[in-house]
């Protein structure tokens, strides 16, 4: 089996939504599996609380807590962030500064990796999210992936829509309303079985 891993922060269940269509796109491809997992909290619970996303992080609170050590067993990593002024989430900066000892080693050489993202506004920062987060991810010898022109709904005007060649992304809104829409879902399970079917050939 080839196993793809979605390691990915939500604060109030944006992006887990779109991790679950990832993961389903992973499932389509022969052979490959797909584990959620979700990087460390650093908030405290009554900050948490007072951001109005208790709520949300109980409805995750199942999902397994990634560590270093998931990254090596995988062969493929999605990682899923939301858009903090640009960038990715505190959230996964620092769990992304813990692999040190993966890069000394080499632990994530050949790997394949890729991100979707989340913003609040249409252009939040989704693509220099991505972008800047694909440094890391070069840094680490992986094989970055994004999502093709072969997902045509990234072409359409008509409608307010996340996606990028860069990657799959939403909008959620100012006050975290507006849910990912269908083509945003089928964007990020577009990612998700590119990513599986590339892996599953560099794993061959």
């Amino acid at each position: 089996m080839t196993r793809v891993l979605i390691v990915q922060y939500s604060l109030y269940g944006h992006i887990y939504k779109m991790a679950e269509a990832v993961a389903a796109g992973v499932r389509e491809v022969s052979d490959c599996e797909a584990v959620i997992m979700r990087v460390p909290e650093t908030l405290p619970a009554e900050v948490v609380a007072k951001m109005g996303a208790s709520e949300a992080q109980k409805g995750m609170a199942a999902l397994p807590v990634a560590s270093v050590d998931d990254l090596v067993a995988a062969d493929a990593i999605i990682f899923g962030t939301p858009t903090r002024f640009g960038n990715m989430c505190g959230q996964m900066r620092q769990f992304l500064d813990a692999t040190g000892g993966l890069w000394a080693n080499g632990a994530l050489i050949g790997k394949v990796g890729s991100v979707f993202t989340s913003s609040a506004t249409q252009h939040g920062g989704q693509e220099s999210t991505i972008l800047s987060f694909h440094t890391t991810l070069l840094h680490h010898g992986m094989v970055v992936v994004g999502l093709p022109y072969s997902f045509a709904g990234q072409m359409g005007v008509v409608e307010i829509t996340g996606c990028s060649p860069y990657g799959a992304s939403t909008i959620v809104g100012g006050q975290g309303e507006r849910q990912p829409s269908d083509n945003e879902l089928a964007g990020a399970r577009f990612q998700g079985a590119h990513v599986a079917g590339i892996a599953a050939k560099l794993k061959g």
